[in-house]
């Protein structure tokens, strides 16, 4: 394949502007759980629908946005979805009552399903080969730069102006990178249709239906507790260091991303990190809780990198497919984390969440160490 002009790198940096803003827009509410809560008269658990909408629809959209869009241009569609997730934006800002709220996030699940499955393995045809796995990690550090930068900057904004403005903030920018995708992107004509037999196909592998037994129990636990960290952490530091305290969870977060590469990084070291973590974060003071927010920062960020990187490597032939698959377990199961701990809270409290999470990780850890000849790292 002849390399493509070095001007569609700018199409790569496009990309994974949208990917930060889905990113943001789609894990934002766990910074601002309280005053949301507190703006339509509902309990923390319910204001967790926030989190809990968005994954579930996601899981679904990933395969029927993909599948369904098959023949239509990734340019296009990259575009298309990024407009909606500017008017996710808009709605949630404007929301006179809860539902609406929901159905801002329902929008948003659709958006991560469709640009997840269709963007994240772009890299090959916008810079070409040998520079693919560059380009694919520019738009993967999108992830955990969406924890370091956008939720603790979106929690900020929330904290000076109000929750609303935060949502209004990212409509904005869901509308330029809409522009900047439409411009700088070439077009982009399917390559490849993914259609429901291949998918069916995938789940018949015995790696594939492991690699989605371990996302599903690490992402379970990490999201069943990290939903509510923010009403945790109001316990135990002062609320305007509360910003902080999710930067540096961020941070942490992109360093996990790197460490995932070593050679003796494993993905049972990561949930049992996990584990051990959100165990004691409910008896740790301002400087304990600090540590702890590092230690289950780093873990959580290289949870993203194994996890992709056992589907890729269970369906090397199906690489769309396989980020579909990737895409909809890992939706599905930060939706159902948010929804698990959100009954735990309303029905216990919060600390109580954190122990269950502690316990469905190491059970994780568990898994995965029992199923080594699998593992991941």
């Amino acid at each position: 394949m002849t390399a493509p002009p070095i001007t569609r790198w700018p199409a790569v940096f496009a990309v994974t502007v949208g990917i930060f803003a889905i990113v943001t827009t789609e894990i934002l509410p766990i910074g601002l759980l309280t005053p949301i809560a507190d703006g339509f008269g509902v309990s923390a658990g319910t204001a967790g629908w926030t989190m809990t909408v968005p994954g579930f629809v996601a899981a679904v959209a990933a395969p029927v946005v993909t599948v369904a869009t098959g023949q239509v241009d990734r340019r296009l569609m990259l575009g298309v979805l990024m407009l909606v997730l500017a008017v996710a934006g808009f709605l949630a800002a404007a929301a006179p009552v809860f539902w609406v709220l929901l159905v801002a996030r329902f929008l948003v699940g659709v958006v991560i399903g469709g640009f997840w499955s269709i963007g994240a393995g772009l890299a090959p045809r916008l810079v070409g080969t040998a520079a693919a796995p560059r380009a694919t990690s520019v738009i993967f550090a999108a992830v955990p730069l969406g924890s370091v930068l956008g939720v603790p900057l979106g929690t900020l904004a929330g904290q000076l102006a109000g929750w609303r403005t935060a949502f209004l903030l990212l409509g904005l920018l869901g509308l330029g990178t809409a522009a900047a995708l439409l411009i700088l992107t070439p077009p982009l004509p399917p390559a490849e249709a993914t259609r429901p037999a291949v998918l069916r196909d995938l789940v018949r592998r015995k790696s594939v239906r492991s690699g989605l037994i371990v996302t599903f129990l690490v992402v379970l636990a990490h999201f069943g507790t990290y939903t509510y960290v923010t009403p945790l952490l109001r316990d135990v530091v002062r609320p305007e260091a509360l910003s902080a305290y999710l930067l540096a969870y961020g941070a942490a977060g992109i360093a996990g991303t790197f460490l995932a590469g070593l050679p003796r990084a494993t993905f049972a070291g990561a949930a049992a990190l996990i584990a051990v973590s959100v165990f004691a974060l409910p008896h740790a003071g301002p400087v304990g809780a600090l540590v702890l927010l590092l230690g289950w920062g780093a873990a959580y960020g290289a949870v993203p990198v194994f996890s992709q990187a056992w589907f890729a490597r269970a369906a090397p032939d199906a690489p769309e497919a396989a980020t579909v698959l990737f895409t909809a377990s890992f939706q599905a199961t930060i939706s159902a984390g948010a929804l698990a701990g959100g009954v735990v809270v309303d029905a216990v409290s919060v600390p109580a969440v954190m122990t269950c999470g502690a316990v469905v990780a190491a059970v994780a850890a568990v898994v995965m160490g029992v199923r080594s000849g699998e593992r991941n790292g």
